[in-house]
């Protein structure tokens, strides 16, 4: 599985972004991770195959949310109240089992696109 991810730029603290993981094929759970410059990689926003389920970091709730489209194979992470510590490289992946937030458990990796909140 090809993983894509697109959308991301530069906006002012408190605009929007939303980010886009295109797939080569299906896939099951996708999940969006994060990493600033500096820190370590973080779970940002996982959702099961179906969309039925989804998984939030407690810094994200009530901000972010994430979306799937199985006809498109695509995921998106629609990013609301942006703040300037979510500025980082974002990357989606995938997993052949259930969504999780540990990076363990994903199969595939996208490239990554920035995001940067300006204050």
């Amino acid at each position: 599985v090809q993983l894509v991810e697109s959308g991301g730029g530069l906006v002012q603290a408190g605009g929007s972004l939303r980010l886009s993981c295109a797939a080569s094929r299906y896939a099951f759970a996708v999940g969006w991770f994060r990493q600033a410059p500096g820190k370590e990689r973080e779970f940002v926003s996982a959702i099961n195959w179906d969309g039925g389920a989804t998984d939030y970091a407690d810094s994200v709730k009530g901000r972010f949310t994430i979306s799937r489209d199985n006809a498109k194979n695509t995921v998106y992470l629609q990013m609301n109240s942006l703040k300037p510590e979510d500025t980082a490289v974002y990357y989606c992946a995938a997993s052949r089992g259930v969504l999780s937030k540990r990076e363990s458990m994903y199969d595939y990796w996208g490239q990554g696109t920035q995001v940067t909140v300006s204050s």
